[in-house]
């Protein structure tokens, strides 16, 4: 399965996916490309250093539709299967989704359907919660919305900040996606409704 990653900033997902696949861990999968909206992104460079080859498609004042249509050419053109975001900072267009269905996933840094957009951790922080976590997800039109692949938890402590919890779950973050990956890739899973559980089993496979 060719993989596209799409980054806007230190794109260690992005790293820890690549990883993944160069190490046999995600087996039969190939990171064909590695996109950014971002001309001085961080992870553009990590993606070289990893010998993978790095697009770069800024907005340039297009239209959201205009410029995901330059991103949707440079993923087929490679015969891209799977997009994978990773610290990618833009809506996609409902065009884009329609391209590519049940075929983007994303990883969100909380335990969704809670703390949805931006400053997630700050959101946990503020409520108060004990547990928060992180989310890969299938991307659908809607914001941090799509069928839930995988989660993992992660306990808020008293002394935490958004900065402090953070760099805990993003250790989680890594091991999720690269986990959520190798299911998608191997075939592992399937969409029932809003679940997505294990194939050929009722199971679900959040967890």
């Amino acid at each position: 399965m060719k993989i596209g990653i799409l980054i806007s900033g230190r794109g260690s997902n992005m790293v820890a996916i690549a990883e993944a696949v160069s190490d046999g861990v995600i087996p039969g999968a190939e990171v064909a490309v590695v996109i950014s909206d971002k001309s001085k992104a961080p992870g553009l460079e990590k993606a070289r250093d990893l010998g993978l080859e790095t697009v770069i498609v800024t907005r340039k004042k297009r239209s959201r539709e205009e410029h995901d249509a330059e991103i949707i050419s440079v993923l087929k053109n490679r015969g891209v299967e799977l997009v994978c975001l990773a610290g990618y900072m833009r809506l996609l267009s409902s065009d884009f989704v329609r391209v590519f269905p049940n075929r983007i996933i994303n990883i969100h840094p909380s335990l969704l359907p809670s703390f949805k957009g931006l400053h997630a951790h700050d959101q946990a922080i503020e409520y108060g919660v004990k547990i928060s976590g992180c989310t890969v997800h299938f991307v659908d039109e809607h914001l941090d919305h799509g069928a839930i692949i995988l989660q993992k938890a992660v306990e808020v402590l008293d002394e935490d900040d958004a900065d402090s919890l953070s760099k805990r779950i993003i250790v989680q973050e890594h091991a999720a996606y690269i986990e959520a990956v190798r299911r998608v890739a191997a075939g592992e899973i399937e969409i029932k409704g809003r679940r997505v559980v294990s194939r050929g089993r009722g199971d679900a496979v959040n967890g």
